[in-house]
């Protein structure tokens, strides 16, 4: 697989990662509780999960090269910009206190959020550098 294939396949999985540790607090409180959770931030993480099903789209129509390909570079960058700096804040800003405490492991999915968030980036960023935009 060359690399304008494989960097927005790493864009993809990133943005897949991203929206399934947002799906996460669903399969173990009640959609109250992670309502009340996910309105405590700064700003909501769902608006992190919009812009990665968004980048998947994006990343998809790069991969298969249906669109340019510099266009698609930078909207992906700038699309995993944001998602990077929305799960960033509502990992310092979340108070967990609003959830159930059924599961302690849920403590940890705002820092999950934030560290998976990492991964659209690295993939735009390596597919702009993979056509020589960076």
């Amino acid at each position: 697989m060359d690399r304008t294939k494989a960097a927005p396949t790493l864009g993809i999985v990133g943005c897949l990662l991203v929206l399934a540790v947002l799906v996460w607090p669903y399969l173990q409180e009640t959609a109250a509780s992670v309502s009340a959770y996910y309105g405590s931030g700064l700003v909501t993480p769902l608006a992190a999960g919009l812009l990665a099903f968004v980048s998947i789209i994006v990343f998809a129509a790069g991969r298969e090269e249906r669109s340019d390909p510099a266009l698609v570079a930078g909207a992906a960058l700038v699309f995993g910009l944001f998602v990077l700096v929305i799960g960033v804040s509502f990992a310092f800003t979340a108070r967990v206190d609003v959830l159930g405490g059924s599961s302690a492991l849920l403590t940890y999915q705002r820092w999950a959020l934030a560290a998976v968030s990492v991964v659209p980036v690295a993939g735009a960023g390596w597919y702009a550098r993979t056509l020589g935009l960076l």
